[in-house]
């Protein structure tokens, strides 16, 4: 039921994608933004129990639902799962931002290709070159990717299913709005929100670094990953996109990207077989560079499915 669930979920969001406005996600941060305003009082504490607050009124009735579902019969489990994983995944959300940038990038339409940018990640992308506009895209379409898709994946397959699935999901976002805005950023607040996050991101973001490897240059991918993912200030994000890069042949990230661990392009990285390296291995990035990345990612997701699919049937089959 879980593959079937999920390749459904897929399907559906293939014909009609999921709105990034949608009326449920647009009430989940109104709801964020009210239980902001009832507790933050300048504390860790109180942003802990925000968070604990909103995860338990959105993840107990997602789970008493499937329980009652559960014992109508198959048939309504099944359906409540589909339309909670077409809740939660977010596959095609932004890749409209992504397929009209690679296009303008192809057609020499730079000026959009800055304009869909910086609506797209919230960045000033003015005189920005066109390496830039692409390394900006492959990674943002990578950690997106990851988050939206991956990440869910990973948290679905846990025992309590749907409501896991929902965790994730808002765990996310809480990371993000409580943490980014202007008004939030260094407050004691949205601490929590990103250790929490962190934590429940461990393992899935190793996952879908593994995944990129397993279906991109193993070597290149497993390489970077080992001795440059710590280039980032996100480890998380160090992780994903210097597995991604590596996968591709694609050179991410920038020098002041971690300041305090990025050494001189002059200065050699010794690895722990002691061989020294200057930079990660790949080329600058390129238009190319986004076609590739859609072919990493559908890769990747097709194996994801394949391993979801052998899990499945060896269930049914026990």
């Amino acid at each position: 039921m879980t593959f079937l669930s999920i390749l459904f979920a897929l399907l559906i969001e293939q014909l009609k994608p999921l709105r990034a406005d949608n009326p449920v996600y647009t009430w989940i941060k109104h709801f964020a933004l009210m239980v902001e305003g009832w507790l933050n009082a300048g504390q860790a504490r109180h942003g802990r129990l925000g968070w604990f607050c909103i995860m338990l009124a959105l993840m107990v009735p997602t789970a008493l639902i499937y329980w009652v579902c559960v014992h109508i019969g198959a048939w309504a489990a099944f359906a409540w799962n589909v339309i909670i994983v077409y809740l939660t995944l977010g596959f095609r959300h932004y890749s409209h931002y992504f397929t009209s940038i690679q296009l303008a990038l192809n057609t020499g339409d730079d000026a959009t290709a800055r304009t869909l940018l910086a609506e797209w990640t919230k960045q000033d992308t003015t005189d920005m070159e066109v390496g830039e506009i692409s390394r900006i895209a492959v990674e943002k379409a990578l950690i997106t990717t990851h988050r939206n898709v991956f990440g869910v994946f990973f948290w679905f397959l846990m025992p309590l299913g749907p409501a896991c699935a929902v965790m994730y999901r808002v765990a996310e976002y809480l990371a993000r709005a409580w943490n980014e805005p202007d008004h939030m950023k260094n407050e004691q607040f949205g601490r929590f929100a990103t250790q929490a996050f962190y934590w429940i991101d461990w393992i899935p973001a190793r996952l879908t670094a593994s995944a990129f490897a397993v279906v991109g240059n193993f070597e290149d991918a497993i390489f970077a990953w080992r001795n440059f993912a710590d280039r980032w200030k996100s480890e998380t994000d160090g992780i994903i996109l210097s597995s991604g890069g590596g996968a591709m042949g694609v050179l991410l990230g920038t020098p002041n990207e971690n300041a305090s661990d990025f050494l001189p392009i002059d200065a050699a990285t010794v690895d722990s077989t002691g061989i020294e390296t200057d930079s990660p291995p790949g080329e600058l990035p390129t238009p190319r560079a986004l076609q590739s990345t859609v072919g990493l990612v559908w890769r990747a997701l097709l194996l994801w499915m394949f391993l979801l699919l052998l899990f499945s049937v060896g269930v049914w089959l026990g």
